[in-house]
């Protein structure tokens, strides 16, 4: 028995079905292939796989309820692959419960690139994650709620910590405007993006050192942290 990841590849185009699984098993990785919504809620409800790559135009239903279905009952990351590329389309996949999107074409590096991030993810995920966050010097403590860098602390206001905060609890993922001001400052605020706008601004001005971007924005869509490099010993 191996114990390689396993991806369920939710697609309905034969030849992006063997570029899939010729890809992913090529990086030594099974890979579970079906072409329908249906089909794709099945498996994942069997197999439990380790990520979900799914495209939204599906014979029998949009990939958006697939994402849904299974939400209701797992957080096995998402990555949709889509032709769709307009950032409304990736803002809705994101709100609705996606952990990343690319849009069609892609190029294989890219792709094996957030796949390598959303397995890392879950595999955090099964050890139940990690309370420090580490990158450029900056330390997070999420259990002594604590910044540093360099050891030296930096001081943070509530609502840039929270937003630290969860940035660094979904590193290397997408956050859109709209998850963020329903985290930070609630569902009647998810019209009022220049709230994230503004404290993003202050954050960054705090965390990131001349020159480097720890924080990146993904024009249209959201906000992302870069994920943790190794904690300073």
């Amino acid at each position: 028995m191996n114990n390689e990841p396993r991806v369920l590849i939710v697609e309905d185009e034969p030849p992006m079905q063997f570029f899939l699984r010729s890809l992913l098993e090529g990086h030594d990785l099974n890979t579970i292939v079906c072409g329908t919504a249906k089909e794709g809620t099945l498996q994942a409800a069997s197999h439990s796989p380790d990520l979900i790559l799914l495209d939204l135009g599906l014979p029998d239903g949009s990939g958006m309820e697939v994402v849904q279905t299974i939400r209701a009952w797992s957080q096995v990351p998402i990555i949709v692959i889509s032709a769709r590329g307009r950032d409304r389309d990736k803002v809705e996949a994101l709100d609705g419960g996606a952990d990343d999107y690319l849009t069609k074409p892609f190029s294989a590096e890219e792709l094996m690139a957030r796949v390598r991030v959303a397995l890392r993810r879950s595999a955090a995920q099964r050890d139940d994650g990690s309370s420090m966050y580490a990158h450029s010097g900056m330390v997070v403590d999420l259990a002594q709620r604590r910044v540093t860098r360099n050891g030296e602390e930096i001081h943070l206001t509530p609502t840039e910590y929270k937003l630290l905060q969860m940035l660094v609890q979904h590193a290397g993922r997408v956050l859109t405007h709209a998850q963020i001001l329903k985290q930070i400052w609630g569902p009647n605020a998810v019209d009022k993006p220049h709230y994230v706008r503004v404290h993003m601004h202050q954050l960054r001005s705090k965390i990131q050192p001349d020159g480097e971007e720890i924080i990146h924005t993904d024009a249209g869509v959201g906000y992302r942290i870069s994920e943790s490099e190794p904690l300073p010993t």
